[in-house]
């Protein structure tokens, strides 16, 4: 059984439900996977650092939180101590650090300065933020090879749903031309809603109540998040050195609802659509509602359904389709990548066979009969 540290960086809905997902998965980790994981500290921006495992039983009582330790101020401090309190386990590459926190559109911060500290200190990362991807992915990448440790985030696209995962692990030989997807919930399901003539506040407001949505969802109708998704997946799967700012954008509004009626009635749907393509060495990413003919696959999806079209130079058109989200489908995609990690990891510490050992077990063929003579 191999245990591994995880420090969590941000505490809201996705995290908590992590944490729950992977008690509910303890013995199936431990029984298929020799797997074993346990919180050692959580911190947010509000709360500040707390330790919460008996690993750090000097610092603090062996059951319950710990606040952190004097000069631990923010959650990048926070990260900074950590790797060096859980010293043992970074060396053994059995520390990660999962970041949870909330997207800054503007620079990708404080999250990217979170991974760039963790895999300095010897952590992997793990991250359902699309800051650092969005913002910075070339360069994390980099400090990932250097520090010999991993950087995922397949959280950070469609939920749990493998995007950057079929690409990496399924897909090897095959170059990714464009991509075009619908890919933020909030905003297909008010256009779905206005479709069928309700009001876009009503409908927002519904995304809001279940928790989708947040108060202030102006980075969804704005069509901010998208365009940090689309750059997040133009960087990764495109090769692209883009941010957020460089996409063309527009979102959706109340009057989007007209538009949305109109093409209903002439056998169309209305999007918002996300989509990059490489034009000779430059990349045009771009979020904009679009009209779709009705038997476009991005114009069957209702709600909250999303949905990406990868076009490929071997294997033409392949489409992912996301058909409901929820914070488990996001706390499985920062499980998933755990036990990526995790496997990376005990196949690197399997001991080697012994010298010989593939000559000493080699079947010989049976020896020739010798004919009997009569």
């Amino acid at each position: 059984m191999t245990t591994f540290d995880l420090l969590l960086i941000g505490y809201g809905n996705v995290a908590k439900r992590f944490v729950s997902l992977l008690e509910e998965q303890r013995a199936t980790l431990a029984r298929r996977h020799g797997l074993r994981a346990r919180v050692i500290g959580i911190a947010t921006r509000r709360s500040g650092g707390q330790y919460v495992a008996p690993v750090f039983r000097r610092t603090g009582p062996a059951r319950g939180p710990a606040v952190a330790g004097a000069g631990v101020r923010t959650t990048l401090d926070f990260v900074s101590d950590a790797c060096v309190r859980d010293a043992a386990a970074a060396r053994k590459r059995r520390l990660v650090m999962i970041e949870t926190t909330t997207l800054d559109i503007a620079r990708g911060e404080p999250a990217i300065s979170h991974v760039r500290a963790a895999l300095s200190g010897g952590a992997h990362v793990i991250t359902a933020n699309k800051g650092p991807v969005a913002f910075a992915y070339r360069a994390l990448a980099r400090a990932a090879r250097r520090a010999n440790r991993r950087f995922l985030f397949e959280g950070a696209v469609m939920d749990g749903v493998p995007v950057f995962n079929l690409v990496r692990e399924t897909l090897p030989g095959v170059r990714i031309i464009a991509f075009r997807g619908v890919v933020n919930s909030t905003t297909n399901y008010i256009l779905t809603a206005m479709e069928r003539g309700r009001p876009f506040a009503e409908a927002l407001a519904d995304m809001q109540a279940q928790g989708v949505a947040e108060a202030d969802a102006s980075l969804d109708l704005d069509g901010w998040d998208s365009a940090a998704k689309t750059a997040a997946l133009a960087n990764v799967l495109l090769g692209a050195a883009i941010t957020p700012l460089d996409v063309e954008r527009m979102g959706i509004t109340p009057e989007t609802g007209r538009l949305a009626l109109d093409a209903r009635a002439a056998g169309r749907r209305l999007k918002l659509v996300a989509s990059a393509v490489r034009v000779g060495r430059r990349i045009v990413a771009r979020v904009a509602p679009e009209e779709l003919p009705g038997d476009d696959l991005l114009a069957g999806l209702d709600g909250q359904q999303n949905a990406i079209i990868l076009r490929t130079d071997l294997l033409e058109e392949i489409a992912v389709a996301q058909r409901s989200g929820s914070l488990t489908q996001t706390a499985y995609a920062l499980l998933s990548d755990l036990m990526t990690i995790a496997r990376d990891v005990l196949n690197r510490d399997a001991p080697a066979p012994p010298r010989g050992t593939a000559r000493a077990t080699r079947r010989s063929p049976p020896p020739a009969r010798r004919r009997r003579s009569l």
